[in-house]
């Protein structure tokens, strides 16, 4: 809990010192420092916590651990948890994400124009345009996850319009390029990528959420968790810039050859990626012949009670 609650108030409160706090993470958890230049944090306090951001807050962990969030309702309301940010600590977000690598120079021109879906379809066979084609239509995916308009990116100072626009539309992409998986652990993972990358908010917040679940969650799982944050954590720091990459103009390459050209290096996962749902599988198992085992003896049981003085 005391490492939930640093990453709470990195992510929440003084997120100027989301690469410090998680680079001393990453180092304590692994074992080693992070191959990466410093970003040091501002010489400022913490902002003061908005009234009601931890009733909303907790809401969203209490849920999580009876079971009652999925993937779609956490992004969702952990995206609202932004209503709660002033305009001194969306500004010192932006000042934060200066300091990342690539972030001003790809957040100096417009913002990017939606990508289509035929355009995509028009990528030859096994070009990241065509995998990131199929990766949308197959799972049912939205082309930016969630509304731009919608959730006032348009309105964020510069760059964090850019920044979350361009998310928006790149997380899938970078789940392909970087060698992340769509599955439940593999999303974590990404989240700690994403943060690497250029300072994240909302991975932060995410995180900061999850820490807290697994901190009151079954102890086991504990370990999974933090092992697949710091190795992703490392993973973004020590990979090339990834927002600086003109996603629209290497449609018609291959994964492979566009990770050549920018050095990027797939995320070696510490576990299997789809770990979370082999647990959840075999729970239902479990559950499956408990209630089958429950309506065979139902009627011996209730003979037995019968037979009861």
């Amino acid at each position: 809990m005391d490492i939930a609650a640093a990453l709470a108030q990195t992510a929440f409160l003084a997120p100027d010192r989301t690469a410090e706090i998680y680079d001393a993470l990453a180092e304590g958890w692994c074992g080693r420092v992070v191959n990466a230049h410093p970003i040091e944090g501002f010489d400022r306090p913490p902002e003061l916590a908005p009234e009601g951001l931890w009733d909303e807050y907790w809401g969203i962990v209490e849920d999580g651990l009876a079971g009652e969030l999925d993937a779609l309702s956490i992004t969702q309301r952990t995206a609202a948890l932004g209503h709660h940010s002033n305009e001194a600590a969306i500004a010192r977000i932006a000042e934060m994400s200066h300091m990342f690598e690539g972030v001003t120079e790809a957040a100096s021109g417009d913002l990017p124009d939606l990508i289509k879906l035929s355009t995509l379809a028009a990528c030859p066979k096994g070009s990241l345009g065509a995998e990131f084609h199929d990766l949308i239509v197959d799972n049912k995916f939205d082309l930016e996850v969630l509304d731009r308009t919608e959730i006032g990116i348009g309105k964020l100072p510069k760059p964090l319009d850019y920044l979350n626009t361009r998310m928006l539309q790149a997380h899938d992409l970078w789940h392909i390029t970087a060698g992340y998986q769509t599955t439940a652990l593999h999303e974590i993972a990404i989240s700690a990528f994403q943060m690497a990358q250029f300072g994240h908010n909302y991975s932060a917040q995410f995180l900061s959420i999850t820490a807290v679940i697994g901190a009151l969650g079954p102890g086991k799982s504990y370990r999974f968790l933090m092992d697949t944050i710091t190795s992703a954590w490392i993973h973004g720091r020590e990979s090339p810039a990834l927002i600086s990459i003109a996603w629209e103009e290497v449609w018609d390459q291959p994964v492979e050859k566009i990770r050549r050209t920018y050095g990027i290096k797939a995320y070696e996962s510490p576990y299997p990626a789809d770990i979370i749902e082999r647990n959840q599988g075999v729970m239902e198992k479990i559950d499956f012949v408990k209630g089958l085992l429950r309506r065979l003896m139902a009627p011996f049981s209730r003979r037995y009670q019968l037979n009861q003085p």
